[in-house]
């Protein structure tokens, strides 16, 4: 194999590994930012695992964030602004990477 293909090689392996991790960082910081709304609608411990659930559940409807807003804002109402929601999902987000590196 050529010096060519193995970095090519190299780029794709690291391209799939980072895609993996922002996956991964993504649902993790839709199961926190749930269990964060469900502590803020008062749900208990098993009802805020589930409810959880559901927030990382609705990522999958299209790409992008805006689904996961839109599930979070419609259940919290007037518990949360727009601008508290949002900047919630980005500080939970550099959780949620900071979780999975010091898990690799």
């Amino acid at each position: 194999m050529s010096s060519f293909d193995d970095r090519e090689n190299a780029f794709e392996n690291k391209f799939a590994h980072d895609a993996e991790i922002q996956f991964k960082a993504e649902a993790r910081r839709n199961k926190l930012l749930g269990l964060w709304a469900a502590d803020l609608m008062g749900k208990s411990d098993d009802d805020a695992k589930t409810y959880a659930a559901e927030v990382v559940k609705s990522d999958f409807e299209e790409p992008g964030d805006e689904d996961v807003y839109r599930k979070v804002s419609g259940d919290l109402g007037d518990k949360a602004s727009e601008a508290d929601i949002r900047a919630k999902m980005v500080e939970l987000m550099a959780v949620a990477k900071s979780q999975l590196m010091d898990e690799l």
